[in-house]
């Protein structure tokens, strides 16, 4: 079983059927603060760049509660591919329950003090008080957004790609419909501004979790959710859960604690600067919004072959992935540089920020491609049962070479903003050559259930034997 070979043509049509999909609904279901941020944008840069501070807050609670979701889809496809019903159940609940944990914890220190937290990110008065309002609102949606992505990644593991689709679709509308009428003050009602955005953002998050939530009690026969069964954690498997998601959640949280130091030079850079960051991080969002669904969609694919002991054609499938994204990304990015203008135009920025907007792009072109390799063969080591060495590589790349040099760069040199910016991505590179070199070698394969763990001699065996050939 661990001699299959995983076609270019079988590749590309599970690319169309299950990759292509999560990968749609993981650039949709992420968009909706890139929405607010383009929509806000005829209100002027400060509130273009309050929204960009603002969701720089989402993305911090997004590390913080991801290693959990990440860990999650790792069982979940293994236990697919297992038909482990029981395993999927329990990791459902266990997942569930510490991501609402952080989403508490998040959203209650939104709501409650939203001027200290924007404080942390920047030292302007006028783009914390417009922030304030919104941040606060957004903080109501944080619970939703965790219990919306836990059942996404039930639904995408268990190969159920098109509710959760539909869901991101249909919130998305809500999202933009809203801000229209709310930004603007449309058909009579108060013209909000950024407060407006902040509305539309957590009215769509209810229409998110309902229409999944909708979906999930339809279907009973994939995989039937069992409360007893979702929160029996007993016989060691919250050891094993933790022992594998342990790494992985702290891969997040300091990837997390590592953007936010960054965040903070940028949030002392000029208000153009800031306004500029912003409407590049929506740029950057979508591009890597659709490449991070493409990443959970391998995590499925390999997951479910290392899962159910095909570990030959999880590896190739590893490879094949790790191929395509970044070509991808190239292309994406290399559209955007070429039309930077209109492109940037839709966020009301100044010719100072136009002009720092169209060289982070140019700039991008070469890290995006770069960032995407490491991110999807980082995904597939965690689906591949191996969390601890993509987790050391990033964190020790990332609090080593890219936060001093940019804290240098910005806080003691105060270098120009786009030489500042030049500095984010300078451990992508480092990490690339090491991941390259971990994916050829296959000790990332480390299955979970007892079908992979049966197969695991005959897989190593082949792969010396291939090497020896070549």
């Amino acid at each position: 079983m661990n001699h299959e070979k995983i076609s270019w043509v079988s590749f590309f049509r599970t690319v169309l059927t299950i990759a292509l999909p999560i990968a749609l609904q993981n650039f949709l279901s992420t968009t909706a603060s890139m929405v607010d941020t383009i929509m806000i944008g005829s209100q002027g840069e400060l509130s273009v760049a309050a929204v960009g501070i603002c969701s720089q807050i989402s993305s911090l609670f997004f590390s913080c509660y991801f290693g959990f979701a990440s860990g999650g889809l790792l069982f979940f496809s293994q236990y697919w591919g297992a038909r482990n019903e029981k395993g999927i159940n329990r990791v459902f609940g266990l997942a569930l329950a510490c991501m609402l944990a952080v989403s508490v914890l998040f959203g209650g220190a939104a709501v409650a003090n939203p001027e200290f937290i924007l404080g942390i990110y920047t030292d302007k008065a006028d783009i914390i008080a417009i922030g304030a309002p919104y941040i606060r609102i957004v903080g109501f949606a944080y619970p939703l957004q965790v219990i919306a992505m836990i059942i996404s990644f039930l639904m995408r593991s268990t190969e159920r790609v098109k509710p959760p689709l539909i869901s991101s679709v249909l919130a998305l509308i809500t999202n933009f419909i809203l801000n229209w009428i709310l930004i603007y003050g449309r058909f009579g009602t108060p013209k909000m501004g950024a407060a407006g955005a902040a509305v539309g953002t957590l009215v769509s998050g209810v229409v998110n979790v309902l229409v999944l939530l909708m979906f999930l009690m339809k279907d009973q026969k994939t995989v039937e959710l069992r409360l007893k069964e979702m929160f029996s954690w007993q016989d060691g498997f919250l050891k094993e859960y933790m022992g594998k998601c342990l790494p992985i959640i702290c891969n997040e949280l300091f990837y997390g604690i590592g953007q936010m130091l960054i965040n903070i030079v940028i949030g002392h850079q000029s208000a153009s600067a800031i306004a500029a960051m912003a409407a590049f991080r929506v740029l950057e969002g979508f591009v890597f919004a659709f490449f991070a669904g493409l990443a959970d969609a391998s995590s499925v694919v390999v997951g479910k072959e290392v899962g159910s002991g095909h570990l030959m054609s999880g590896y190739q499938y590893m490879k094949k992935f790790s191929v395509l994204c970044p070509a991808i990304t190239f292309c994406i990015c290399l559209i955007g540089l070429l039309l930077n203008r209109p492109l940037l135009s839709l966020f009301g920025l100044g010719a100072e920020a136009m002009f720092f907007g169209k060289y982070m792009i140019l700039i991008y072109l070469a890290a995006g491609t770069i960032r995407t390799c490491n991110y999807i063969m980082n995904c597939c080591y965690r689906a591949g049962g191996e969390a601890v060495f993509g987790t050391l590589l990033e964190i020790i790349c990332l609090f080593t070479v890219s936060v001093p040099a940019t804290w240098a760069a910005g806080m003691i040199w105060h270098l120009p903003f786009l030489a500042v910016f030049s500095f984010l991505y300078t451990d992508e590179l480092i990490r690339l050559a090491f991941e390259l070199w971990y994916t050829v070698s296959g000790k990332w394969i480390k299955p979970v259930t007892e079908m992979g763990q049966a197969a695991l001699p005959e897989f190593r065996s082949a792969l010396a034997a291939r090497k020896k050939r070549l």
